[in-house]
């Protein structure tokens, strides 16, 4: 008598656990889901702080978990592709001015009439283009690095 109790708490307990579980991966894939929203929506920080709160809640959730791996991917790339293409714009912009103040320098230079302004105008201008470059430098590596990451885990 008292094993067939044991055996049936056991059973019951089991159940329990299974329901829970399927509630729990139901819960997870919803999460998933409104991530993937907010990231055809064009909210990336929002669809990120989701992914990052699906992993924190269901740890062990893993067929969703990779899911939204992949998912985190896609949205780091599409960032880090829009962040490119600014810095790009930017860059060119910046470039533009410097090779302008660099003549106009070279000029005033030549002519003895280089003000001191002037120069620490051109300094400041290039410490800028320096920065963009590395930047986008930094955002190209970035962009490799998730492109190959994505090859990995297809």
């Amino acid at each position: 008598m008292a094993l067939r109790k044991l055996v049936l708490s056991a059973l019951g307990a089991l159940l329990l656990v299974s329901c829970g579980e399927n509630t729990a991966q139901k819960q997870a894939e919803e999460m998933l889901a409104k991530a993937g929203s907010c990231y055809e929506q064009g909210q990336y920080n929002e669809a990120l702080t989701v992914i990052d709160s699906l992993r924190k809640v269901f740890p062990n959730a893993i067929d969703t978990r990779k899911k939204a791996l992949k998912l985190y991917q896609d949205i780091e790339l599409k960032k880090a592709q829009q962040e490119l293409a600014i810095t790009d714009s930017l860059l060119q912009a910046v470039n533009h001015d410097y090779a302008y103040q660099q003549e106009k320098v070279e000029r005033d230079k030549a002519a003895l009439r280089a003000t001191p302004e002037e120069l620490t105008m051109l300094t400041r201008t290039r410490m800028k283009r320096d920065s963009l470059r590395t930047q986008y430098e930094v955002l190209g590596a970035k962009i490799r690095y998730i492109h190959k990451k994505q090859k990995e885990t297809k």
